[in-house]
Formats: C-alpha cells, structure tokens, sequence
C-alpha cells in the first residue's frame, strides 16, 4: 500500500463453506476522494468492507487500513457507520456521544442543531433520520482518516439525504478517503469514482460514463404496462420496471418487438442510452 491510499483490498477473498461472497477484489481508496460500491443484494459489498475493517479476515489475498492491517490501532484513525448504523438504541443520544468520545479518547463533539432538543431522547426513539445523522456525529467525532458508510442514507427522504451528503462531501473536502455504498443510483452522481460489484467480484471501475460505455437500451411505452412487462419477463428479457415505465437493457430492438408482436401487445419502442442501473443488470446477467 501505498502513503497515499487509505484502504487497500489485494485479491481479497472470503469463502464461506462453498460459497464465495468475495472473489478476487483489487481496489483501493485515497485521500480526499469518495468511492461509490455499488451492486446488487448479495452483491458482496458488505462483506468485502468487513474485511477492510478487520470485522472478517480474507480466505486468500489481502487488505490494509491506513497503511497497515486493519488491527485496533489502524480502525481508531477511521470512522464507520454500518447498516445498522451502532448506535446503542437503549442508550440516549447524549450518552451514546460519551460512550463513544471515551473510547476513542476525543472530547464528546457539539450536536447540529437539528439534534440538539433531542439529545436526552433514547436512539430507539429517534426517527430515522435523526438516528442516521447521529451515527455521523459518532462516526465524525474523533475525526478519522477513512471513512466506510454501509448504506448511510437508505429509508431516509430526499432532503435529508441530500443533507448527509453534504457531509460526506465535507469530510472528502478535507482529505478523508470515502467508501460509501448506496442502492440509490442517482447517488452515484455525487462520488468521484465508482466500483461495480456482482456476484462477489468487482466487475465494473471508472466514473459513470466509463462504466456505462457504450450500452444502449430501449424505452418500451405501452398502455398495457403489465402485460408488457410479464411478456418480456416470460422471454428472459431484462426488463426493468420504473413505477410504469418499461426500459430493457443491452438488447436488439428486433427481439423485444417480436416478442410483443407475438403476444398481440401493441407498443412503441426506442433506444435510449443506457443508466447505470441498466449497466449493472446487464453485468450481473453475465456473471
């Protein structure tokens, strides 16, 4: 590893029994940048980030935090919110600030004012987004080096998101190394560089557009959306679905009209240039 990368993955791999949820994963965060891990459930993102943070050791390869393993020493210079976001639930938000300034020895930091008339409330009590700005005060407070987000802004609405965000950006700003995964795709617009993971392999590197390249797609529009949608479905056709808006990615026009045709289903079809969801499908297909 070199001084200027925060987080190392060499070839990790994680087995359990036969199955292999990480397989051969080369990647590495720096300074000052957020990296997007993007991919599918089981996908294999959260494990690979539990062997970033020591959580799980690798069956073959290896990883380094901050220019070392990822021991104690090394996870005290890095801040982390899990999916779960570990914070005590039981204990009020006042207190999980202590708990947390003693263990990393840090002076208990200042709340946003959003939080401050609920700093003696129970985190179980807690709507979830203040419960998730309040694992980034924890996260934040004795101002680590790396940071790993697991899902940071999932079930949270748009402004607040967009809230959290900010404060992602901030911390890159002043040269922290970011790794966020998120199963929002418009997210992906807000990190400097993505990883694509499918079926515990990275697949995928670069920026969005490098990623994309060049897939296409085809935007389908019908009155009989769900019809449509089970006919192309019933054809092992990768159709997504938007609220009723039909898009099929990486496949020959040609094919999607006889499909339709056959079926008696009227509808316009156009190519349209491919999102980054459509490219993680089409990636996930050929695994």
């Amino acid at each position: 590893m070199t001084s200027d990368e925060v987080l190392r993955a060499r070839s990790a791999t994680r087995r359990f029994g036969d199955f292999t949820a990480v397989d051969a994963v080369s990647m590495a965060v720096r300074p000052g940048e957020v990296v997007g891990l993007l991919g599918a459930n089981g996908a294999g993102k959260t494990t690979l980030i539990r062997l970033l943070l020591g959580l799980l050791a690798p069956t073959d390869g290896a990883v380094e935090l901050l220019g070392g393993p990822p021991d104690r020493s090394h996870r005290a210079r890095m801040g982390y919110v899990p999916q779960n976001l570990g914070l005590y639930r039981d204990l009020t938000l006042a207190e999980n600030l202590a708990f947390s300034a003693g263990a990393y020895n840090c002076a208990v930091p200042d709340l946003p004012a959003a939080l401050r008339d609920v700093r003696d409330t129970l985190v179980g009590d807690l709507a979830l987004g203040a419960q998730r700005q309040a694992a980034f005060v924890v996260a934040l407070a004795h101002r680590p080096e790396a940071l790993v987000l697991d899902e940071p802004t999932s079930g949270v609405d748009a402004l607040a998101r967009a809230e959290l965000w900010d404060t992602i950006r901030a911390q890159a700003d002043r040269g922290v190394g970011v790794l966020v995964t998120t199963h929002y795709m418009e997210e992906a617009q807000h990190c400097d560089r993505l990883l694509l993971m499918a079926g515990g392999a990275l697949v995928a590197s670069g920026s969005e557009h490098d990623i994309i390249g060049d897939t296409r797609a085809v935007a389908v529009h019908t009155a009989d959306w769900a019809r449509t949608f089970a006919v192309l479905n019933d054809a092992d056709i990768p159709v997504i679905l938007d609220g009723t808006a039909i898009r099929v990615p990486d496949t020959d026009p040609a094919m999607i009209a006889s499909a339709l045709s056959e079926a008696g289903v009227d509808a316009e079809i156009k190519p349209v240039p491919a999102t980054i969801e459509e490219r993680m499908l089409v990636l996930a297909r050929s695994r």
